[in-house]
């Protein structure tokens, strides 16, 4: 499918022209199957945390906090088998990974939370759809999926060589 989206677009563009190399940079295997993965972890976040707000009404940051397990368990596994196709299931390579993965999470977690703040507060502070703090918002949100998917592909399901990458369908020219 994601090829057939390459090859409609190349009709469009010519490979060989500026917005034809674009697209084949951008639309790789890896970086469609991220986005669409990303996008079902938060359908998970959401869905667990609408069931436990239910459950327990008013304990919003408690509520948020164990919604945020079972999505960082769901994204760990759909990158390492089908983003990143990490062939590797020697437990010493599998808890490697998953702390890494949890521990740039994290970190990524608390930029979320503290930078749109602090960038208000530095001057950024344009509103967005009458929102204070929404452009902030979205520029951090913005950077944390760009650091994800880096901290992903060259920390926790880093590639030992170059031709394991080729097989695993990471090259551009898939």
């Amino acid at each position: 499918m994601i090829e057939k989206m390459r090859e409609l677009l190349f009709r469009i563009f010519k490979k060989d022209s500026f917005f034809g190399k674009i697209i084949d940079k951008v639309f790789t295997r890896e970086i469609i199957t991220y986005l669409i993965f990303g996008v079902l972890t938060t359908l998970v976040n959401w869905t667990v945390y609408a069931v436990l707000i239910r459950l327990m009404p008013g304990k919003i940051t408690l509520c948020n906090a164990l919604a945020w397990v079972p999505a960082i368990l769901f994204a760990f596994f759909t990158n390492k088998f089908f983003v990143f196709q990490s062939k590797d299931k020697k437990l010493s390579t599998l808890f490697r990974e998953f702390f890494i993965f949890v521990s740039s999470r994290i970190l990524t977690g608390l930029m979320e939370m503290f930078l749109p703040a602090l960038l208000v507060r530095a001057g950024f502070d344009t509103r967005l759809f009458g929102t204070e703090g929404m452009a902030a918002k979205i520029t951090v949100g913005i950077a944390v999926v760009i650091l994800n998917y880096v901290f992903s592909k060259l920390l926790a399901f880093r590639k030992k060589d170059k031709q394991q990458g080729k097989e695993n369908g990471t090259d551009s020219e898939q």
